[in-house]
């Protein structure tokens, strides 16, 4: 072991007696609540037995922990050689049960939902939104019109349990597998947390549903899986939050999406990821889209140290269409692998890649992409845009497109651009009383600006918000 991993054991062992001594848990509950790390079968057969799981998801974990420990670390994205999975807090459980009033939240877990706007948000413009602190959903909460709609909205663990157990078992982890990857398999050995959401037929939820996630113990990893079913010609925009503080330690994000949107239904999935620049994150995200139906995609991803993103939709019904809209912004110690994948799998698909890439400081951004067209997809169209900007000249951004086209009866185009911020654009808005920082700042947001349009007006202040933040280098 050498001193790098040595410092990391003795920070988590004296989080984990700061944790204890806190709250003054009798001994057996101070034994639930121990941080513990790695990744063995007594491990997963203890989160196992404490999440209290049907016997299909026990053994569904062990023989996930099998393939985990028999892939390699994928060969795409930058390395993550420095991250020793072994080394991190696969469970970590906050001071309280799961509320379904703000009130009974613990002070210190609300205080930090205060400070990021989560009451606020709910009470102006969510029907619902649940609230994962570290390994467990500490808050959830739906409007009663919008359930006696017939909407599910819950977590994932309590559905598991219930009435629904048989819906999930049929899709849980069926679009993003275990052998996909090592992360993937990871996942599925110790998730933990997140939300299950179902929209039943023709139902039309007019007002977003957000989960927002929060890792705050250092040394920890965050595995929360979210399964999303809309129904036949149901209609859904859900909005996902994530953010951490930083640590002189790794923490490690590997969380899981899972999107089935049914004939006629339309899906929209928002994204906005505030990691600190220790977090790996390593996160998959997957949708299925049926006839004549639609899915979009609209993620902002600010902070993490290394990100591995690709969203992947597979358009499986004749007139499909999905669109991925985004933006990541690297900066200084960031590397941020992201982009998109689309597969059409039926005739007459279309879809649309649209991202928008800022680095500064040194950090380096990756845009890749993967667009397959079968062969029996034909007459489908594909289109991907991508719009890089470098604010200095020791930063980085590389495009990555990959194209399968498989018929000679489809249309598929890619175009890129890269670019840095033109000296006269700067000069021109300082001759108009602005100082240079705000010249660049203003030009970054109009950069960012079809991505920020695209969110409800909260969350497009909260980005531009961030970008601002990242400007001025006070992101940690």
């Amino acid at each position: 072991m050498n001193e790098a991993e040595k410092r990391q054991n003795e920070y988590i062992n004296q989080t984990a007696e700061r944790v204890e001594n806190r709250y003054d848990f009798k001994k057996a509950e101070k034994d639930a609540y121990r941080l513990k790390k790695g990744l063995t079968p007594k491990i997963v057969e203890e989160l196992s037995a404490k999440k209290n799981d049907p016997e299909w998801m026990r053994e569904f974990r062990l023989r996930s922990l099998e393939i985990y420990h028999s892939l390699d670390v994928p060969p795409w994205g930058p390395s993550i050689d420095d991250l020793n999975i072994d080394n991190i807090v696969t469970y970590v459980k906050p001071n309280t049960d799961m509320q379904g009033s703000w009130k009974n939240v613990p002070e210190d877990i609300k205080d930090t939902f205060d400070k990021l706007g989560i009451p606020q948000a709910e009470q102006k413009s969510l029907a619902g939104v649940g609230a994962q602190y570290d390994s467990e959903v500490v808050y959830h909460n739906l409007k009663e019109e919008v359930a006696k709609l017939g909407v599910i909205y819950t977590d994932i663990e309590t559905a598991l349990k219930g009435p629904y157990e048989p819906m999930i078992r049929e899709h849980f982890m069926k679009l993003v597998t275990p052998r996909d990857h090592k992360f993937a398999a990871l996942h599925g050995a110790v998730w933990s947390g997140g939300s299950f959401v179902y929209v039943p037929p023709g139902v039309k939820v007019d007002i977003p549903l957000q989960s927002y996630f929060r890792l705050n113990a250092a040394g920890a990893g965050q595995f929360e899986h979210t399964l999303i079913i809309v129904d036949k010609g149901a209609d859904l925009h859900f909005i996902e939050g994530c953010s951490a503080p930083k640590y002189n330690v790794a923490n490690l994000h590997a969380g899981c999406v899972e999107l089935f949107v049914a004939d006629d239904a339309k899906l929209r999935y928002s994204t906005i990821e505030n990691w600190s620049k220790n977090m790996y994150n390593l996160n998959t995200k997957r949708a299925k889209v049926g006839k004549n139906a639609t899915m979009e995609w609209i993620s902002g991803s600010f902070g993490s140290h290394i990100s591995y993103l690709y969203p992947m939709t597979i358009l499986a019904g004749e007139n499909a269409k999905a669109e991925f809209t985004g933006i990541t912004f690297a900066g200084k110690g960031q590397n941020l692998d992201t982009g998109a994948k689309m597969v059409h799998n039926a005739p007459h698909t279309s879809s649309l890649i649209n991202t928008k890439s800022i680095s500064k400081d040194g950090g380096a951004s990756t845009f890749r992409s993967s667009v397959v067209v079968a062969k029996q997809a034909q007459h489908s169209k594909a289109l991907v845009s991508c719009q890089s900007l470098m604010l200095d000249n020791i930063s980085r951004s590389d495009t990555i497109p990959a194209m399968d086209v498989r018929t000679n009866k489809a249309s598929v185009g890619h175009e890129a651009k890269i670019g840095r911020i033109s000296d006269q654009a700067v000069f021109y808005l300082m001759s108009r009383g602005l100082s240079e920082a705000a010249a660049r700042a203003m030009i970054v947001n109009g950069f960012a600006n079809p991505i920020s349009k695209e969110l409800p007006v909260e969350y497009a202040v909260e980005m531009n918000h961030l970008i601002q933040l990242e400007m001025e280098g006070a992101i940690g």
